[in-house]
């Protein structure tokens, strides 16, 4: 059975992020907060974790994975950015938004998508993700906890915990999300393009953006 850790809801325990941490690293799949909704997370350079996150959600090949980002160096360290999508960027970072660019040569061959060569990354607002990604001190391969069959996130991390079971080995517990996940912006070409409207305002990104 996977390890459920209720957070402080003002000021989460360390301890407890450390141990997420911890998980990560040995190859575990957790379940953290974000501030859109709640998400399936593993380590970046671990396969067999990532697998397990395409069975829980059933997933193919041409799924996309989010990378889950600190800042905008670690945006630039795994996508190829011109100067337009940078300053989309750093104007809409942090928060809840999932961008979709062209991966760079750091870009491990099975994270990005197998047809297009894209990956998506995205920079919360939200503190335990913030403390996360900062004990960690790389990206989080991430995934919108959306189960099979069902249309809308899931909410309740306690429920979270007794359904998925051993498929997962950790749950932080930072209170309900919302149901709402993230705007996908795809960036990957000459302009933006609005694959989703979800928790963030698409208002910018309907206008044509290009080079």
């Amino acid at each position: 059975m996977s390890i459920y850790l209720p957070l402080h809801p003002v000021s989460p325990q360390r301890r407890f992020i450390r141990q997420a941490v911890q998980t990560l690293r040995a190859g575990g799949v957790i379940v953290y907060p974000t501030d859109s909704c709640y998400a399936l997370g593993c380590h970046i350079g671990d396969k067999g974790a990532l697998e397990r996150i395409r069975r829980i959600r059933a997933a193919d090949r041409q799924h996309h994975f989010t990378l889950v980002c600190r800042d905008l160096s670690d945006v630039g360290k795994y996508a190829l950015l011109e100067n337009w999508q940078y300053r989309l960027l750093r104007v809409h970072t942090p928060g809840p938004y999932t961008f979709i660019l062209k991966a760079s040569r750091e870009t491990p061959r099975r994270l990005k998508h197998e047809r297009r060569g894209t990956i998506g990354l995205r920079v919360p607002d939200h503190p335990v993700t913030s403390m996360l990604l900062e004990e960690l001190g790389e990206p989080i391969m991430s995934s919108t906890l959306l189960l099979p069959g069902e249309e809308l996130p899931r909410t309740d991390a306690r429920e979270i915990h007794e359904l998925l079971g051993p498929a997962i080995d950790l749950v932080l517990d930072g209170g309900n999300c919302g149901l709402m996940p993230t705007s996908v912006i795809d960036l990957s070409g000459d302009r933006a393009v609005v694959v989703r409207a979800g928790r963030g305002d698409v208002s910018p990104f309907a206008a044509p953006t290009s080079v």
